[in-house]
């Protein structure tokens, strides 16, 4: 029963469809209505610019365009877990919470 347990939790690691959810990658939104889209070094920012940023696999950093509010401020996110991350605009002492959206961003 162990090394059955043991074999099948190991498979279900190594699957490829759920090491893709493990991803910062997708649509985000807060409780406030604020969206954003992640797809590789490139963003859909909250303000509706895409542009490219820092990407890696758990994080994402850039810098607030112009015409957006805010601009020139750095912006730096870190995916917590699956459904949630943390947004860290500058020096903000606290992170804004964001989880994944329910529904695409067109």
């Amino acid at each position: 029963m162990k090394r059955v347990s043991i074999a099948v939790l190991t498979a279900l690691l190594f699957t490829p469809g759920l090491v893709w959810a493990d991803q910062i990658d997708g649509d985000w939104c807060t409780k406030q209505g604020r969206r954003l889209n992640i797809d590789g070094p490139k963003i859909r920012a909250p303000g509706g610019t895409v542009m490219k940023g820092e990407y890696d696999r758990h994080n994402f950093v850039y810098v607030v365009p112009k015409g957006e509010p805010g601009a020139g401020v750095k912006i730096t996110l870190q995916q917590l877990d699956d459904d949630t991350m943390h947004m860290q605009r500058g020096n903000d002492s606290k992170p804004q919470e964001w989880n994944r959206c329910r529904m695409p961003i067109s």
